[in-house]
């Protein structure tokens, strides 16, 4: 079967407001049954101006005009029923995706008698761009590109069946679903790491002595220790048999905490602070998780969604999964704040918290935080310097007045022993990351 793409002039007012990038959420439900088509009316109205003109007049001749559209009507009449089923079915690959993904749609149009052409109306929903679209005798076929991260409805499309005379059509709908758009994770590669870590192998040099690959130092020999590690520069110096010591290799429990609160726009980027947040957390999540730790999540803002610390490449979809309710159809929910449940946060655990620093109800999390003993990096989201006109002292202080706030949160976080990193959009999370690789994070205190 030979496919082709809906021509301009013929493509519906739905599919031009789709290529467009406009939506329209409001339709209406197709009627049911068939209708006249736009030919069929287009050949009665000439036939019944003509005579209504033959009536007018008064002149026999004029009846002439109206024989042209009311033969071709005749003729475009079909010669058997019209399909009663008519049913559209749309398959969807893939239902998850990162952004700037494609996404292909096949709608299957079933019926169980003859028909002629298919002209579909196409309704998006937000978060995706209509790119192709392409017309089979039974089938329609759509490319779709996802903006933006988030859980999206794909909308809906109204497919015409027209008879194969084009002079009646009956709509039939298909339902598109949803869609789950991960964002795009940020470059990470990074993971540092508390000074206690669980008693669990990982990949992480602990403090503590164990039986991992990095040399710590030398210790006396004890009977049953392997003697290949004898370290013989140490033994012939202090004249007694000396070993190598070995650091111990463990896993991090690590939790991210997303500050959902506000989604604040830079003035002069226009990025979003929402957007740059999960962005940044996907990369937090990934590199953790390519060490083999254990991985939880946390949103704070209208609902705490959360999801235990746990391992696996796998892991990562889930745990973006969990928070994609945040952004659903560009409706998000910021209302209250509640207490953070315990099993979120394991003792002990590396918490990041990824916040643009706008809401003061983030501190309050802070506290719970610090509260918990465990151990914090605050990933500070910048918004952006607020707009000032040239000239206008009075906006200039004020800017000067607000820098100066921000200056004095962060230094506040800091005198308190919570490490602050900048993250800059559009750079790598490692260049934020790689000053706390000087030092093992410290843990809070109760």
């Amino acid at each position: 079967m030979t496919e082709t793409p809906m021509p301009a002039p013929r493509a519906t007012a739905a599919v031009r407001r789709a290529l467009d990038g406009r939506h329209d959420m409001t339709a209406e439900p197709p009627p049911p049954g068939w209708r006249a088509g736009e030919r069929a009316l287009r050949l009665g109205t000439l036939g019944v101006v003509a005579l209504a003109a033959a009536l007018v007049t008064g002149r026999p001749w004029v009846l002439a005009l109206a024989a042209a559209p009311l033969v071709l009507l005749a003729l475009a009449l079909p010669s058997g029923p019209r399909p009663e089923a008519v049913t559209a079915e749309a398959e969807v690959e893939p239902r998850r995706c990162f952004e700037g993904e494609q996404v292909t749609v096949r709608i299957t149009v079933s019926y169980d008698g003859e028909t002629g052409r298919l002209d579909p109306g196409v309704t998006l929903g937000h978060g995706v761009r209509l790119d192709h679209l392409a017309v089979g005798p039974h089938r329609v076929d759509l490319v779709l590109t996802a903006q933006r991260w988030g859980r999206w409805t794909l909308g809906t499309v109204d497919v015409d069946v027209y008879d194969p005379g084009g002079l009646a059509h009956r709509t039939v709908r298909a339902e598109l679903g949803e869609i789950a758009v991960f964002p795009l994770p940020e470059h990470a590669g990074l993971t540092p790491v508390p000074v206690r870590l669980p008693q669990r192998l990982g990949e992480h040099t602990a403090v503590q002595r164990g039986e991992g690959v990095e040399v710590t130092g030398v210790h006396p020999h004890v009977r049953g220790e392997r003697q290949r590690r004898i370290h013989w520069p140490a033994t012939t110096r202090r004249g007694a048999l000396q070993v190598h010591q070995f650091a111990a290799e463990r896993t991090a429990d690590t939790v991210v905490l997303l500050d959902v609160l506000a989604d604040v726009v830079n003035p002069v980027t226009g990025s979003s602070s929402l957007d740059e947040t999960f962005r940044a957390a996907a990369g937090l999540v990934r590199a953790y998780l390519r060490t083999h730790d254990r991985v939880g999540v946390v949103s704070v803002g209208g609902a705490t969604r959360w999801l235990q610390p746990g391992s696996g490449q796998g892991y990562f979809y889930r745990i973006v999964e969990s928070v994609l309710e945040v952004r659903k159809d560009r409706a998000y929910r910021t209302e209250g704040l509640s207490l953070l449940p315990p099993p979120a946060l394991p003792e002990g655990a590396l918490v990041y918290v990824i916040t643009p620093l706008t809401d003061q109800r983030i501190f309050d999390i802070l506290h719970q935080v610090r509260g918990r003993a465990n151990p914090m990096i605050v990933v500070e989201i910048p918004t952006g310097d607020p707009a000032v006109e040239p000239g206008d002292t009075e906006a200039e202080l004020a800017l000067r007045l607000w820098r100066a706030d921000r200056d004095a949160t962060r230094f506040t976080l800091m005198e308190r022993g919570i490490a602050v990193v900048i993250h800059q959009p559009g750079e790598t999370l490692d260049l934020a990351l790689a000053p706390l690789l000087r030092t093992r994070i410290q843990r809070g205190t109760r």
